[in-house]
């Protein structure tokens, strides 16, 4: 295995908690228009994809334009969760201190907005450990489960694909890190997740200090 130079972190469910509160708030809303879902649904549906993409499918299931409410709505409620609740992954902060005292670089590469990461990333304190280093799905022309959005933030950082190491919590980011040709490892608790990360080439699945086995 080649030598890792740069870890590669997605943003929601690797740094931040915020997966299940927009999950559960767009679930919320979206029944709000009669379409019936749940939050692990979205969850399963969505999880690590660009917003635009999602967008997409639920406007196909609408049958054409959402009104203008639903996106008021839907942002203002999930800002307000994000203030009350939102939390950083358990442990992270302790391996982002670690890279650090090792001197080993990192960057965030997410399917999120910068909007949303700097919001997100400044509420649970995170934001000093990534500042100038992150990259976004907007920054490409192709989102995940497209390389494009890896190769830029490597390319960005100066080093070279095979020695990055991609940290994610999603299918359709392990199959980018993949395609990006990138070792890449996965967070999930659920079982089936778990399986699914595998498949799509996660090297293992584990909890987020699974990282200094690779470094």
């Amino acid at each position: 295995m080649f030598a890792t130079e740069l870890v590669i972190f997605d943003c929601d469910g690797v740094l931040v908690d915020s997966e299940s509160i927009v999950c559960r708030i767009l679930a919320e809303e979206m029944n709000k228009l009669g379409l019936e879902t749940t939050a692990e649904e979205l969850d399963e549906q969505f999880s690590g994809r660009p917003a635009g993409d999602c967008l997409l499918e639920i406007e196909t299931l609408y049958g054409g334009p959402l009104p203008e409410h639903y996106f008021h709505n839907t942002e203002r409620r999930i800002r307000e969760a994000f203030h009350a609740e939102l939390q950083p992954i358990s442990g992270i902060e302790d391996l982002l201190d670690h890279l650090l005292q090792v001197n080993l670089q990192s960057c965030v590469a997410s399917s999120g907005s910068h909007e949303k990461m700097q919001l997100t990333l400044n509420r649970t304190g995170l934001y000093e450990y990534f500042d100038g280093r992150i990259f976004s799905a907007d920054d490409v022309s192709r989102g995940k489960p497209w390389p494009d959005l890896f190769l830029h933030a490597a390319q960005t950082m100066g080093v070279e694909p095979q020695h990055c190491l991609v940290v994610e919590d999603s299918i359709s980011g392990v199959k980018g890190a993949v395609a990006a040709g990138m070792p890449v490892i996965a967070y999930s608790d659920n079982p089936r997740r778990a399986t699914q990360l595998k498949k799509a080439g996660a090297r293992v699945v584990s909890d987020v200090m699974a990282v200094l086995n690779f470094l």
